[in-house]
């Protein structure tokens, strides 16, 4: 099962609100946590100072810390790759490769005698990991996330990061990408614009972001990039991320009725596998509410997203559940009950036939 996390920036907050916040995300069965060192600019003993008393509350929770580094970094503090005593010592669970060494280092750091992981950087789209891979690494001890970007416009374009994930995914290495929260003010630097992995979720929900990661089967663990995230949005990720089947937001048409309230909202729908390109079906609702009436209403012509009730006027097909897939003629036949909510159009692409999901009400 994935993880999810969070991220606390020691240097930039306090420890009264790092540790409000560590306690909030427990709640919500958050597990890890994602800190950086990279703007550190004073020497060891002031570093572990700072970060070791959030890095022991969080430990005390039973959260998992990965430390940001890179090379100039132990230059900086005077430690070794092959020594990561100073990362034992501060508590961490592991630490992330902003930049990585030459692939031996990596492997060999893989192999340390306090089993700290290794996460390496998922979205060079290079082939770092091969190079690691292929220095006999202790795989068990080497995990993947991706970058966040604070620049708008400037994160991981969608094919690009399919292609990076399935670099690590074809050597069963976890996983992880970075959300963004639309309430969080900071991050590691001064100026941000969201903490997040694919740009095309600066702006969405951070639940919509959770589900569309989960809808890849490419990314293990989650964590939100920026902080805080409100409680509201620990709750939506902790919702979306442990739910059985995904959800899909829907808009309700002005006019819709009690019963087909109940077949959009109260089933589990599935995906029937002879697919069609027009129409998303959903069947067994019209096997289940077949002595409901469903009269003719709002029989518009459809276009995608738009979420369908066959009327009485479709005889056997009466009560069917369907979502449009492109824009269709209406015959007088099907009432649209509903549209995809339009932040979450995008997901129609990733519903597989034979898959399951639930509506809910926007």
């Amino acid at each position: 099962m994935g993880k999810l996390g969070i991220s606390i920036y020691p240097e930039r907050s306090t420890f009264e609100d790092d540790k409000a916040y560590l306690d909030l995300a427990h709640k919500y069965g958050f597990k890890r946590v994602f800190t950086s060192l990279l703007q550190v600019s004073e020497g060891k003993e002031k570093v572990l100072a700072d970060f070791k008393e959030c890095v022991m509350y969080a430990n005390s929770l039973g959260f998992e810390v990965m430390v940001d580094i890179n090379p100039a970094l132990f230059d900086q503090l005077g430690i070794s790759y092959d020594n990561l005593a100073f990362f034992d010592e501060m508590g961490a669970y592991g630490v992330r490769l902003d930049l990585g060494f030459t692939g031996a280092e990596e492997a060999k750091m893989t192999r340390n005698p306090y089993g700290i992981k290794i996460e390496i950087n998922m979205s060079s789209g290079t082939k770092y990991v091969d190079n690691i891979m292929s220095y006999s690494p202790n795989v068990a001890n080497l995990l993947g996330s991706h970058n966040f970007y604070p620049h708008r416009y400037s994160g991981l374009g969608y094919e690009h990061f399919i292609n990076c994930s399935k670099q690590f995914t074809k050597y069963r290495i976890n996983t992880m990408a970075f959300v963004n929260s639309q309430v969080a003010t900071f991050g590691p630097w001064p100026t941000q614009d969201g903490l997040c992995s694919l740009e095309a979720h600066r702006d969405l929900e951070v639940a919509t972001q959770v589900k569309h990661l989960l809808l890849t089967g490419l990314i293990d663990d989650i964590s939100v990039g920026n902080a805080y995230a409100s409680e509201a949005e620990l709750k939506a990720m902790s919702e979306a991320f442990f739910a059985d089947y995904p959800s899909i937001k829907v808009d309700v048409a002005a006019d819709i009725t009690a019963d087909e309230r109940t077949v959009l909202f109260e089933n589990l729908h599935s995906y029937r596998g002879d697919r069609s390109e027009y129409i998303l079906r959903s069947t067994m609702t019209r096997i289940i509410y077949q002595d409901r009436p469903f009269p003719a209403h709002n029989t518009v012509d459809m276009k995608k997203g738009d979420v369908l009730i066959d009327n009485a006027g479709y005889g056997q097909y009466k009560g069917e559940t369907q979502i449009a897939l492109q824009a269709m003629k209406n015959d007088g036949r099907v009432n649209v009950v509903g549209q995809i909510a339009a932040d979450e159009l995008f997901l129609l692409d990733f519903l597989q036939p034979w898959s399951s999901f639930k509506l809910i009400e926007k």
